[in-house]
């Protein structure tokens, strides 16, 4: 008997297919996404957790085996110790790449025919036809700064758009396996990019693009990725878009970018601060779309649906000794 605590916003048509399983009970509790102790005896004999942060007296859970988390994100597990404790931990990887794709498409468009100022003059009432308010982006070079699910269904509506799709990938492409798609969305064989890019080939990579998508998670080495550097090696006319974390991108680099006009101007849903100040400079760029992390959210219309399946996937799997779905690895648990 695998005993399971679910401190996670409860999808009826999973719950109900969860509790079909045999060889398991299952433990229901108000969810919480913020840190916060639960009671130790609640902890003591469970085997599999679901939920959106692990509680902070995680060391109660003297049986644990397996952690299954709500978000694509997972930098709540580090410092955790995972991997020399032996516990498994799986992410929602795949549950967000639609939206998040869809925004990255909106972004493009958006930018590219300078929306925030037709908005600006239908407040003021001014009747402007100008040229580049009828921009097309067919055509144009996007570049995909890391090729997982968000990348890979980007490229997806990309080229299906006209776009011109290059990616920088510390690893070739391949086919993905044990990782949770939506049917019918991504890439799963690797095979649309124009171009493939390696690190090394950084400023080549970033020198030809319209616009760039990070679509990478943030660790150790990631972290400030995005600098001074970074920066001035996109063409002018080059827009940078960030649905992945704020802090892949170093925030005087973005702001001096800005000022200085090294880039066209940025979308950016994720930020270096929850929530951004009102007087932070970055709302006031007029070639700047701020969003308040909502390109995936679990307020998404199929989020609870897709995590529920990859949790009860996950569940049948263990128990039968299969490889886990979106199974994050010891490096990865470690921050690296």
């Amino acid at each position: 008997m695998k005993n399971i605590l679910i401190d996670a916003e409860i999808y009826d048509k999973g719950l109900e297919q969860l509790k079909r399983v045999t060889g398991i009970g299952v433990d229901v509790i108000e969810p919480c996404e913020e840190l916060r102790e639960l009671p130790a005896e609640l902890l003591r004999d469970k085997h599999i957790l679901f939920c959106s942060v692990p509680p902070k007296n995680l060391d109660d859970m003297r049986s644990l085996e397996l952690i299954q988390i709500t978000s694509a994100g997972y930098s709540q597990l580090f410092g955790l110790d995972l991997p020399r404790r032996n516990i498994r931990a799986c992410n929602g990887r795949g549950v967000f790449d639609v939206t998040i794709a869809e925004w990255n498409i909106a972004m493009m468009i958006n930018l590219s025919r300078d929306l925030p100022a037709m908005m600006r003059n239908q407040q003021a009432g001014i009747w402007d036809r100008a040229a580049r308010f009828q921009r097309e982006i067919r055509g144009l070079v996007v570049g995909l700064w890391g090729y997982g699910g968000i990348g890979r269904e980007t490229a997806r509506l990309a080229k299906a758009m006209g776009l011109i799709v290059h990616v920088l990938s510390r690893n070739s492409l391949r086919t993905r396996e044990d990782i949770y798609v939506v049917p019918d969305t991504g890439d799963g064989r690797g095979v649309l990019p124009d171009a493939v890019f390696h690190p090394e080939q950084k400023k080549q990579f970033l020198s030809g693009l319209d616009f760039l998508i990070l679509s990478m998670p943030l660790t150790k080495k990631t972290e400030g990725i995005v600098g001074e550097e970074e920066l001035k090696a996109l063409p002018n006319r080059a827009y940078l878009l960030n649905p992945a974390r704020g802090r892949l991108v170093k925030e005087d680099s973005l702001l001096k970018a800005l000022r200085k006009g090294w880039i066209a101007g940025a979308a950016l849903d994720t930020h270096f601060y929850y929530p951004m100040p009102p007087d932070h400079p970055l709302w006031y760029f007029p070639n700047v779309i701020m969003t308040p992390h909502i390109s995936g959210s679990s307020l998404s219309p199929h989020f609870q649906e897709r995590i529920w399946d990859i949790f009860c996937q996950n569940v049948t799997r263990y128990l039968a000794g299969r490889c886990l779905l979106n199974e994050l690895t010891p490096e990865q648990l470690n921050g690296e």
